[in-house]
This record gives structure tokens, C-alpha cells and sequence, in this order.
């Protein structure tokens, strides 16, 4: 039984020097007050001076963008393939006119990384979303092309207006026709007063526990909303963090929409397809929950078919010195393995025979 990893990151080292060179939001930089390391600025906000230096933010070090050592914590953790993908914030900041190239750049480099690992690495390919929807079909019909992709990764803010945007159809309608998946990420969370005047007294807790999964359960629902799995019903997404909180909270979706007098008037009522057919049909999800509580929610709301390990690295690393396993990593497998108790067959596929037929790692 292979063990599969469909939740993991990289920056390749051509994307670490475009965040090195540039001096705004996203980059890379050392601080004043932490000369001794380069930390990476992605989210909204983490170079306010007023937030203290350990709050900006992250550490960059090789784990980043060294593939090496990729496969090092893959062989530490037991891991047989991983799908990669680069991480947020993509590409979605560059000028228009740049973006095509800097994604053949990116998925060309991805794709040879991978080549030097026969049979342990696939990936994700990275959209042009800033380009114009020409460029950005163009770059989904050539990936197809490429040998180890095997699908896409996009944030939820699509081309900038969220994914129940209508100009994202063509980008759509080409994910479906060349059956390619959306690995769909979280990036920019909540805005940071929902947390209060001190919530950056609480590092980044608050925006990657509570801001990330209800970014993914806000934008998800919007396609639900606007009718994009109703256009599109071949389209299929993989959320990252096990759905953020659709799982426990598509009864209450569904009903909210059952009993609102503006879409009953507008006719969006009658003749669409609910929540509970979609997580089944549509949607796929990660199993990067860390608690045997989400991961049955998970269960409960798409099946364990559509369920596949994940871990997030090089994000969430052990704090401690020295410490060779990762905490987060073994939480995934104790949840995994808490959840379906005696039954091998169901743990071992959520592990990875899942992965390996719908990705379809052994073609």
C-alpha cells in the first residue's frame, strides 16, 4: 500500500529569487530585530512594523525550495509519492503581461523536478490568473501535456473577483474538458479586525486556524451559489484543510438557501443541485484536519473514497531542536487511523490508494 502525500509544497528556487528581489507584499526579507533568518511575507498585513518580528511572516530555509529535502522528510515520515504544488500567493500578484511566461516558467521547472524522481513526484501546475483568460486556457491545454501534472492549484480569489466570478467559465470549462483537477487553496483568510485589537498578540493562530478554513467554506460556497457545479458538472475541486468548514456546515448552507425569499424570487431555488450532491460528486478533500473530530465530519460529508492524506509541509514544522518527526504530520495519521478503527481497507485507501486513482499516479 503506498503512502500518499497530496497536500505538500514547494518554491521552486526561480520563485524564491522573484520574492527575494521584490520589496513588497509578497517577498522575502530579514528584519532589523531577527537579523539571523529570511522570513517570508505572504499574508495581508505581516509586514505591519507594529507586529513583533516572530508575528512576520515565517522562516525560509531550504525546506522551502531544496526538492532534497522534500524527499528527506518524505522517506523520515514513511511517505512513498507526493503531488506538489507551489504555494501561496501563486502568481496572482504579477502584472498581466508577465504572468503567462512566469507560469510556463514555473509548471516547466515543476514538472522536470519531478522527472528526476520517476514514480515518487507529480504535481499541481500554477495558473496565469493575473494574465488575460486566453493565456490562462492556453497554460491548461499545454500542462496537460506535461508528464507529471496532474492538475491545478488556485486560490480563492480566482481572477480577483472570487471563483463565482462569470469570466472564470472559459477557465472552467477548460479544467473540464481536458479533466484536470482544482487543488483549491486558502490565501488572504479574514480581515484582520475580525480578530480584534490584539489579535496580533496571538502570532498567526488566529488567521491560519480559524481565517484560512473559512476563506476556503466562503468562496466554495459562492460557486455553490452562483451555479458554477450546475454549468459545470464534470468541474471537480480538491480543498485543501478538509473542506475548511463545509463539511460541518453544509446542512446550515442548505437550509439558508432552501428558505431565502431573494433567491426564491430570483428562481435560483428550484432546479439546482444542493450541497450534498456536490461534496459527493464534485468535491474531494484533503485529510489535513490534525483531530479524528474533523476528519469524520470530512467522512460524513463527501465519503472516505474522496478523502486523501495530506500534509502541508514545509508549513507547521516542530518547534523544538532537533526534533526529527513532524507533530502535524503524526496527527494526520493518528486521526486517520482513530477514524476508521479496525478497518484497514478504508485507512490504507484515505492513505493512498485514493490518491493514486484519482490522480492516477500509476499511469
Amino acid at each position: 500500500m503506498p503512502i500518499v502525500d497530496i497536500h505538500t509544497h514547494i518554491y521552486p528556487p526561480s520563485y524564491v529569487s522573484l520574492l527575494r528581489s521584490r520589496t513588497t507584499v509578497p517577498y522575502v526579507r530579514t528584519f532589523e530585530d531577527a537579523p539571523d533568518s529570511s522570513r517570508l511575507i505572504i499574508l495581508p498585513g505581516e509586514d505591519d512594523p507594529s507586529t513583533p518580528s516572530t508575528s512576520r511572516g515565517r522562516p525560509i530555509g531550504p525546506e522551502y525550495y531544496d526538492i532534497a529535502q522534500k524527499i528527506a522528510f518524505m522517506d523520515q515520515h514513511k511517505i512513498d509519492k507526493s503531488v506538489i504544488s507551489l504555494a501561496n500567493p501563486w502568481l496572482d500578484f504579477l502584472p498581466k503581461e508577465e504572468a503567462g511566461e512566469a507560469a510556463r516558467k514555473i509548471n516547466d521547472d515543476v514538472d522536470t523536478i519531478c522527472a528526476g524522481y520517476p514514480g515518487r513526484l507529480y504535481a499541481f501546475a500554477t495558473l496565469p490568473l493575473s494574465a488575460d483568460t486566453a493565456t490562462i486556457v492556453s497554460e491548461i491545454e499545454r500542462i496537460k501535456g506535461l508528464k507529471h501534472i496532474r492538475g491545478v492549484i488556485m486560490g480563492t480569489s480566482g481572477l480577483g473577483q472570487g471563483l463565482d466570478d462569470p469570466e472564470l467559465d472559459p477557465v472552467y470549462a477548460a479544467l473540464e474538458k481536458t479533466e484536470q483537477m482544482i487543488f483549491l487553496h486558502p490565501h488572504y483568510g479574514l480581515p484582520a479586525s475580525v480578530y480584534g485589537p490584539r489579535g496580533n498578540e496571538y502570532g498567526h493562530v488566529l488567521p491560519l486556524a480559524l481565517g484560512f478554513p473559512l476563506e476556503t467554506t466562503i468562496a466554495v460556497s459562492r460557486m455553490l451559489l452562483s451555479g458554477v457545479w450546475d454549468r459545470f458538472q464534470k468541474l471537480n475541486v480538491l480543498l485543501a484543510h478538509s473542506g475548511g468548514t463545509l463539511p460541518f456546515l453544509a446542512g446550515r448552507l442548505e437550509s439558508c438557501v432552501k428558505h431565502d425569499g431573494h433567491l426564491k424570487k430570483a428562481g435560483k431555488i428550484e432546479n439546482r443541485r444542493d450541497v450534498w450532491d456536490i461534496l459527493k460528486t464534485n468535491i474531494y478533500l484533503d485529510a489535513v484536519i490534525y483531530s479524528e473530530v474533523g476528519l469524520k465530519a470530512a467522512v460524513n460529508a463527501s465519503g472516505a473514497d474522496r478523502l486523501m492524506f495530506g500534509t502541508d509541509h514545509p508549513f507547521f514544522p516542530p518547534l523544538e531542536e532537533n526534533a526529527e518527526e513532524w507533530h502535524s504530520v503524526n496527527a494526520n495519521y493518528t486521526a486517520i487511523s482513530s477514524t476508521f478503527g479496525g478497518d484497514d481497507k478504508a485507512a490504507q485507501d484515505v492513505l493512498g490508494n485514493n490518491a493514486v486513482r484519482i490522480l492516477r499516479l500509476d499511469s
